[in-house]
Order: structure tokens, then sequence, then C-alpha cells
């Protein structure tokens, strides 16, 4: 059995399988294939010409570069810095601006700052000092605003640590909003005249407070506090279309949180100060904390046109799942309707040529040969005066297939 069984799975090796094709006459598994016909072909055509594109070869390595101008003025006046007009050169950080730039909406002004000894603030943990160890000299003090002093000095402080630092003097200052644009045209009527929208993508013109209600904040709360709004312009062409079609888009969106009871990281400051020497040769500094806009310039696009191979290539793909959908309704009719056992013995039939039933009688033969032994001396049997054994007939037929 061991040797017929291998002898079986050799054989069946080389077995070749070839389709035949089966004309079922079956309206449901019919209907459902027609179905999944149409559905295919609507995907085909719907999404993946139509929408995606993907007859077309598509480029999304933009190259791009970006520069960025602010203009406008604003006018301030205070009790520590009196009345002073702002241009771009106070508010605008950097002047030249790429891809990035920041517009000062609001300031802290620290006027007359010299370096001094003098107690660091009790709520700063750092700064507390219960012995000497506490607070080695020149120690920075973590969150302080300098170093530490020798011990004795900080004793004299109870129990707060004497820092080098600077005395603040704080001052709030809001100016009034500026505006920006961008020039990017020799047609100064153009720049008079137009304002950017969605009807007008080319017009480079933006108003600060345009562009901050697009992001759905308002621009006094974010004056005060500061934060950070990112501007993406996108690029989606399609070069089989006259180039007047390829229009840029706009995004506007803020990026920082701006929900500040929630979160540290709200809003955006930095600080910068100038210096100065009195008569005497002290050195003095005035130190501005600055509130504004910080904006991101980002650019992103992508370019496609007709080519053959991408198109081949989603062509064959439909014609694929054309064939799943035929596999689909063969499953149903061979396994899952009432009459699958009659549609399966149709669909599927073993034929075998004339060295293959030869073969296979041979083996029948010695499987049975014990059992006819016996049946050697018993005489003839005429079988439709034919003059043969009634073995010799069977062995007949098996070898020559009925026509």
């Amino acid at each position: 059995m061991g040797q017929a069984g291998c002898k079986g799975l050799y054989q069946s090796l080389l077995d070749y399988k070839t389709e035949k094709y089966v004309i079922a006459k079956n309206k449901k598994v019919g209907l459902l294939y027609r179905l999944l016909q149409v559905s295919i072909l609507t995907y085909l055509v719907v999404w993946v010409f139509l929408v995606k594109k993907c007859y077309q070869d598509t480029d999304t390595s933009l190259q791009s570069s970006i520069i960025t101008k602010v203009k406008g003025v604003t006018f301030t006046n205070t009790s520590e810095l009196g009345e002073r007009l702002w241009d771009v050169v106070d508010y605008v950080v950097p002047p030249q601006g790429e891809n990035v730039f920041f517009v000062v909406t609001n300031l802290v002004v620290t006027p007359n700052q010299r370096q001094d000894t003098c107690a660091e603030s009790e709520r700063i943990p750092d700064a507390l000092c219960h012995e000497d160890s506490d607070c080695p000299p020149g120690k920075p003090v973590v969150a302080g605003n300098g170093v530490t002093l020798s011990p004795a000095l900080a004793r004299l402080s109870l129990g707060r640590v004497r820092a080098q630092t600077v005395l603040p003097l704080p001052h709030w200052l809001f100016p009034s909003p500026p505006r920006t644009n961008v020039l990017d045209t020799r047609d100064k009527t153009f720049l008079k005249s137009c304002k950017f929208g969605p009807k007008n993508p080319y017009c480079p013109i933006f108003r600060l407070g345009s562009v901050v209600s697009w992001t759905g904040s308002n621009f006094r709360e974010m004056a005060v506090q500061g934060g950070v709004i990112g501007i993406q312009i996108e690029w989606d062409c399609d070069l089989d279309r006259p180039p007047s079609e390829c229009n840029p888009r706009y995004y506007f969106n803020r990026l920082d949180n701006r929900f500040s009871e929630n979160s540290i990281s709200s809003g955006y400051n930095f600080r910068f100060a100038k210096y100065y020497r009195d008569a005497a040769g002290v050195e003095f500094r005035t130190l501005f904390k600055a509130y504004g806009i910080r904006f991101d310039v980002m650019v992103n696009g992508k370019a496609g046109k007709f080519s053959i191979i991408p198109t081949i290539i989603n062509v064959g793909s439909g014609v694929a799942l054309m064939g799943v959908g035929s596999f689909f309704c063969d499953l149903v009719l061979i396994y899952f309707i009432k009459k699958s056992n009659f549609y399966r013995d149709k669909k599927y039939e073993e034929v075998r040529d004339l060295e293959g039933l030869a073969q296979m009688a041979e083996s029948s033969r010695q499987r049975v040969a014990p059992d006819t032994a016996g049946l050697a001396e018993q005489p003839e049997v005429q079988d439709g005066g034919s003059g043969q054994k009634e073995n010799g007939c069977v062995c007949r037929q098996l070898l020559q297939p009925t026509r």
C-alpha cells in the first residue's frame, strides 16, 4: 500500500489541469456575476482613473523656494517708552524672512536692568538653603535668575539664596496689529487693489487678522500670549490640462495649543535685550519679552502626466479583479446552492488517455488476482459469440473507450 500511494502521488504531480467552460442556467448566480462585473468596472473607471488619475505618472519631489516680506507701521504711547513708532525693523524677526517669520504683537519691557546681588524668589525650590551644603558658591539656580554666592550671604537672606541676577521692572505694552503681505509682482495697480481670497489665490496680500481668523482663533486673544500658525500651500497640477488650471490652495492651521489652562506649551514668546552704559561706565540693559505670532510657511505639491506604463498596470489589475469575480461565483455555484453537487460534477471531469487506462487496468488486475485464481478451472462462458473469456471482455472494454 505504501508503494502504491507513493506511485499515485508521483503520477498526480504529472497531471495537467485545463479549464472547462460550463454554461450554468442559474439566474441567481448569473445576476451575481453581472453585478460583480459592473461594480469592478465602475471602481476601475470612476475611482482609479477619474478620481485617483492612476493613468498618470506622478512626481511628488517638489522643489520650492520661499521668500516672505512684511510691511507696515504702528504707533504706541507708554509711560516707559513714551511715544514710539514701530516699523518692520522693530517687530519682525528675522528681518529677511524665508519659510519662517515672527511678528511681535505684545511686549513686556523691563528697562534699566543692571547686574547686582539680591535675594532669589521664594517660589523657586532650588533657591531654598537650609544649610551651607545646599548653596555652594557658583552653583546655577535651576529655574532661577543667576548663580549662588557664599553661604554667609545666603544665611542673611532668611533661607533664600542670594544670586547675581537682574532687577526686573515689568511693563506691558500692546501695540496695534500690523499687516503682512508678500510682494511678487511688478504690477503696482494690482497690488493696491487686490486682496487674497479663495477666488483670487494669486493675490499676495494678506492681513494678519484675516490669517488668524482663518485658523478659527481670535486675534486679540492670540496677540497677548502669541501663537504659531502654519500656512500650507498645496499644488496639485494635472499637466494634461491647460496651465491656467494649475492653481495653489492655501490651508491655515494653528500649530500651538490654544487652551492655555490645559497646556504649558500654548503661545509663543522669546526675550532679547539692548545694552548701553551710563556716564559712570555702568552697564545697563532694557529687556524685552516679545509675544507674537510665528508663521511657518510650508509648500507641498505633486504633478501628473499621462503615461502608458501605469495605464497598462491598472488595466491589468482591473482584468485580474474580473477573474476574482468569476472565482467567487464559481464557489457559490459549486458549494453554496442547492444543486451544487450537480454543477460540480459537470464542471470537473477526469479524462485519461489509452496508456493511462491500460496502467489502471493492470493495477486493478494485480489487486484482484488472488480472488480470481480459483476461477481458472471453470468452463468458458460465451459472450455474444466472441469466443473470449469474461475477463478478456472486461479488458477489451477498458482499453477501448466508448465513442
